[in-house]
């Protein structure tokens, strides 16, 4: 007998890695550990970057005012208003995702040939009314404004919003940014404009949007973000947490534990290596990263026994005795190389975090 499953109804997943987002069920926060996010144009969440004009106005979190998810999540990314602010007409806030162009190159954006794609995801906020919010590429010269509506205040409702391709402007097909996806928080009139189509005005909401910074403790959370092509949202793409840290770790990576925020003091994690004599000449190595970065970059080394950024440890046999600043010898995408002298020691030890966002 034939059993015949339908994909749709059973949430079953046989096509992989179709969701554009990475973290889109907020699981991994690297930098945080869960800790609120206040600056602003920083990462929060792994992927997730908090964007604005005035900074103390709203705060981001992992599973901020802990709330029950939807069915089928644990995590949410979660944002809150710290005061009653009026956005003037430049002003804006937002939470967004910058994709590579090696993860949306298949769609073929600026071309005659580009596809449509499909956004869906659960969002939950005190403030009902019309949200929104926007895709953008590099340039920032083509935005596309959506919408969509909240209708009970502290429920979480799942929306899906169809977006027909770009056939104009370009669109990264490698290592750089190609497609910025963007939540409102609050914008003002520069920046708001009519939801559903292209243009090349820099848009990020759509007129009349609701201001979750405009109200004090005001919520915004979300989770299941997913994008991907076609014309129907299909159900939530799982992937094992290691392939999602994994995905994670491309644009940014540490060698403390999940749950620690670098600049720890400890030793759990630390990079170390001894070495059979004493010596003040030259002492060096190279650290291999986990997974290779979209880029080389220079990364921030700490050391393990303060947790002063810029320094490592110096050992001697096996005992942190001098911090000392390294000199960071040739930074590529797979790892990097130190040295430093004049220092009494027979090894060293050290923690880093590497960032290669866009």
């Amino acid at each position: 007998m034939t059993l015949a499953v339908n994909i749709a109804q059973s949430g079953s997943n046989n096509v992989t890695f179709r969701n554009r987002i990475i973290n889109g069920a907020m699981v991994i926060d690297q930098r945080s550990a869960g800790a609120a996010v206040t600056a602003i144009n920083v990462y929060t969440l792994d992927r997730w970057k908090l964007q604005g004009t005035q900074s103390s106005k709203i705060n981001v979190q992992q599973n901020a005012g802990s709330v029950t998810p939807p069915a089928g999540f644990v995590n949410y990314l979660g944002g809150t208003s710290q005061s009653a602010f009026s956005v003037a007409a430049t002003d804006y806030f937002r939470i967004f995702q910058p994709i590579e162009g090696y993860n949306t190159a298949d769609l073929g954006w600026g071309t005659a040939n580009a596809q449509t794609v499909t956004l869906s995801f659960w969002v939950r906020s005190s403030l009902t009314g019309t949200h929104g919010g926007s895709f953008s590429n590099n340039d920032n010269n083509r935005f596309y404004v959506y919408s969509y509506t909240i209708s009970s205040a502290n429920t979480w409702e799942y929306k899906t919003i169809t977006v027909a391709g770009d056939t104009s402007g370009t669109w990264s097909t490698t290592t750089s940014l190609s497609i910025q996806l963007g939540f409102n928080y609050g914008t003002g009139t520069t920046y708001s404009g009519t939801a559903g189509s292209w243009g090349s005005t820099t848009l990020l909401a759509p007129t009349g949007a609701v201001s979750v910074v405009g109200t004090s403790g005001a919520t915004f959370y979300i989770t299941g973000v997913q994008l991907e092509a076609g014309t129907t949202a299909s159900p939530f793409e799982y992937r094992q947490y290691g392939t999602e840290l994994a995905l994670c770790q491309r644009y940014y990576e540490k060698s403390y534990a999940q749950g620690t925020v670098p600049g720890t003091t400890t030793d759990v994690g630390r990079i170390l290596l001894a070495f059979g004599a004493t010596s003040t000449a030259y002492i060096g190595g190279f650290i291999s990263y986990k997974v290779t970065k979209r880029a080389a970059v220079t990364p921030t080394v700490y050391a393990p026994s303060n947790g002063s950024s810029g320094n490592i440890n110096a050992y001697n046999f096996g005992v942190a005795t001098n911090v000392v600043a390294p000199t960071i010898d040739n930074p590529m995408d797979n790892g990097f190389g130190f040295y430093f002298t004049g220092t009494t020691a027979n090894g060293w030890g050290v923690h880093y975090a590497v960032s290669a966002e866009l």
